[in-house]
């Protein structure tokens, strides 16, 4: 029986690197000369017009609005819909935290349901009990590039005259029922950070079908202006949330590759999920029949500590962790538990003081959020899934190997 590595043992990956990431090549070069070498760096830059058609072309929209990054998408997403002081945002508490913060800052407040135990996505049944006449939008996630029930959550919007916006920051490419996410709301919102599977270091854009929405997030983002208004002409309130040239330069050239890089991350994950399947204590997420395209930018399990006779998740990931296997626990705090938001500690965005003055977060308990949180998530990178079948499989048996020798973890 081969010792772990947190014990001494020699690990399984001892050595051995996963792709790095991002990628890049001689096109991204070419592209930052091409903008380099153009007196438009910013704003009339034809790589961020190009950019913006090229995008909402491939998400199954008409318009695209590209911004400074993925957060302002939500706030200015949310302003688009004509959001009030102290109106109501549904949102899920397994997300990245620019979910919370964006209605904040629009100077709403952030209504929490919980989560799908199966996808970890919104629960569509949890909704319709948490809307009330202040409710405006609903915020579904696709966590992890598994779309959520779109066609469950948008019903309820449309019989209470809800506005929907996807975060699908995680999602780039993935299909709901064959329509892209982001084309079946009214919004979609995506980041191009860093770790994204479409990434320029910094960066995001709203897509939408709707001209009206369109016109909104594009005065939002550029100072107010109308789109065939003069330079200094502000009709609107608005800020300067927009993109750079070399940005936009740098996602039409990751976009080549990007169908060709969803494709490599599916296969692997059907083949990681295959070995998975005859080792007790973890299981990957469900992937529903609907999900017709998942973007797989994180590989999401459930750790069941029954299987390794009550240890704490964290003992086992370190030792998943020091076989050389870049897992992490992912969220690890339902967003409603947070010090700020159980504090109310909002800055000057106090909206909530107009529609619930004795809000209390603390009051809040959403037991399958939880339970995903504190004992059950965990999450392998997306760049873990442009590895070799020897990477996937040394995946597949590091969770085995901590598996078979768990009795030294007691």
């Amino acid at each position: 029986m081969a010792k772990l590595a947190v014990n001494g043992g020699s690990a399984i990956r001892d050595g051995k690197n996963f792709p790095a990431w991002p990628i890049y090549g001689e096109a991204e070069k070419d592209a930052l000369m091409r903008v380099l070498g153009n007196e438009n760096w910013g704003i009339g830059s034809v790589e961020i017009d190009a950019f913006e058609k090229e995008f909402a072309a491939y998400q199954h929209c008409s318009r695209a609005v590209t911004m400074c990054n993925g957060s302002v998408t939500l706030r200015n997403a949310l302003l688009a819909c004509g959001v009030e002081s102290g109106d109501e945002v549904i949102v899920p508490p397994y997300t990245f935290l620019a979910t919370v913060t964006g209605v904040l800052e629009a100077n709403c407040v952030p209504v929490f349901v919980d989560i799908d135990p199966e996808t970890f996505n919104m629960d569509p049944s949890a909704i319709e009990g948490a809307i009330t006449p202040r409710t405006k939008v609903i915020i579904p996630v696709h966590i992890g590039g598994n779309p959520a029930d779109m066609d469950a959550i948008m019903a309820v919007a449309r019989k209470h005259g809800l506005k929907v916006i996807e975060d699908a920051a995680h999602a780039v490419g993935a299909e709901y029922k064959g329509k892209r996410v982001g084309s079946v709301g009214d919004i979609g919102s995506f980041s191009f950070q860093s770790s994204k599977n479409l990434c320029c270091g910094e960066g995001g854009a709203i897509v939408t079908n709707d001209e009206d929405l369109f016109v909104r997030c594009w005065s939002i983002h550029n100072c107010g202006r109308d789109l065939t208004g003069a330079w200094y002409e502000h009709n609107h309130l608005g800020g300067n949330y927009r993109l750079g040239g070399f940005a936009a330069a740098l996602l039409r050239a990751q976009m080549q590759k990007l169908d060709a890089e969803i494709e490599l991350r599916s296969r692997n994950a059907i083949r990681l999920t295959e070995k998975l399947a005859d080792i007790p204590g973890v299981s990957p997420l469900k992937v529903p029949a609907a999900t017709t395209r998942h973007a797989w930018h994180l590989f999401v399990l459930r750790y069941d500590k029954t299987a390794f006779d009550g240890l704490d998740r964290a003992v086992w990931l370190k030792a998943l962790q020091a076989e050389g296997l870049p897992i992490l626990a992912g969220y690890d705090t339902p967003h409603y538990r947070h010090k700020f938001m159980l504090n109310k500690s909002f800055c000057s965005f106090d909206g909530w003081r107009n529609s619930n003055p004795d809000l209390d977060y603390g009051k809040i308990h959403l037991p399958v959020a939880e339970k995903a949180s504190y004992e059950q998530g965990c999450w392998l990178p997306q760049n873990i899934l442009l590895g070799s079948d020897s990477d996937i499989d040394d995946v597949a048996d590091v969770f085995r190997k901590v598996y078979e020798n768990r009795s030294e973890l007691k």
